[in-house]
């Protein structure tokens, strides 16, 4: 799509310059020059090199890793866009770092995303659009619009391409995730299946059994965050003994830390689906059985229509 507002201009932090580079293209805009850079000491300086007083502007920022860098990318960003009089300030945050962190797990631990959305509205964002938030309640805690958009349409776009329905059940890799797997279960008219898991330690987690018949069935393991792997390739394991004919997954966010990518491809995983949301480091285009998908003609489409103040939401109806 090309953008209906000629004041929409688009600059982007260093966590994703693909991505970025898509969606100006689908919007068919160039991005605005800016130099965002470090200095010797490590600190961030950003210098927009372009005038963009009284534009409308959006950020392509994700808060993946380095999450704290690109974190404090994206607040310079902001300010600096403050003080060049933009109209309006759009953080559009594919990968909402810290979203993990969305309530208090111990008598004295911090709630960081809460912490988190308090920074982005105190640098002066104006509206944030995300994708797939860990926990949809995260969007409370800004005190400015947030959009929250749906990677479900372009993974059940893949599947039925792919896949013969007739054969295939979503399964939810744990009790938390149901009602997301429900929901993709629901738009391609497919059963569901629930692997129950217990979590020993952090970053690890151990599969106890599976809630289900899936013998015989192409089994979809849906879910928000792939981070160590073991998850997937500990519920794989269990639906393959549980008669399962072979497992896939669909991701959307792949932050895949460590040897994620290493693990997935000795895994009985016949393929892992993610999107863009994350810069894949060189091992995740390596991995045989790793697929990407792009979400930047989706993100472009939302800007587009949010710029033209049109619903953003119906594109998930």
């Amino acid at each position: 799509m090309s953008a209906k507002n000629g004041s929409i201009k688009l600059v982007a932090g260093n966590s994703n310059p693909v991505l970025a580079q898509d969606i100006a293209k689908a919007l068919g805009i160039e991005l605005t020059k800016a130099v965002v850079r470090r200095f010797a000491d490590m600190e961030i300086f950003v210098e927009i090199q372009e005038n963009v007083r009284g534009s409308d502007m959006y950020i392509l920022q994700s808060t993946s890793f380095p999450a704290n860098d690109n974190l404090m990318e994206l607040l310079i960003i902001t300010d600096a866009l403050r003080r060049s009089s933009a109209r309006r300030i759009t953080a559009v945050i594919p990968y909402f770092g810290y979203a993990r962190q969305d309530r208090r797990s111990g008598s004295r631990t911090p709630i960081s995303a809460k912490l988190v959305a308090n920074l982005i509205t105190h640098a002066g964002v104006d509206r944030v659009m995300t994708l797939d938030l860990h926990a949809g309640q995260i969007q409370g805690f800004f005190d400015i619009p947030t959009d929250n958009l749906y990677a479900a349409p372009l993974m059940v776009r893949d599947i039925k391409d792919r896949f013969d329905l007739s054969k295939t059940m979503v399964i939810s890799p744990d009790v938390g995730g149901v009602a997301r797997a429900r929901g993709l279960a629901k738009r391609i008219n497919t059963p569901l299946a629930i692997v129950d898991k217990r979590r020993e330690r952090p970053g690890e987690s151990e599969v106890m059994n599976v809630i289900g018949d899936v013998s015989g069935y192409n089994c979809i393991l849906v879910d928000d965050i792939v981070d160590s792997g073991g998850t997937l390739v500990n519920a794989a394991e269990a639906l393959i003994k549980h008669g399962a004919k072979e497992v896939s997954a669909y991701i959307t966010h792949g932050v895949l830390s460590g040897g994620a990518a290493a693990r997935i491809a000795s895994s009985r995983l016949k393929e892992l689906v993610i999107t863009d949301s994350i810069l894949p480091t060189e091992a995740v285009n390596k991995a045989p059985n790793i697929r990407t998908i792009s979400v930047a003609g989706l993100i472009a489409e939302a800007i587009g229509r949010t710029a033209a103040e049109e619903s953003v939401s119906s594109l998930f109806d």
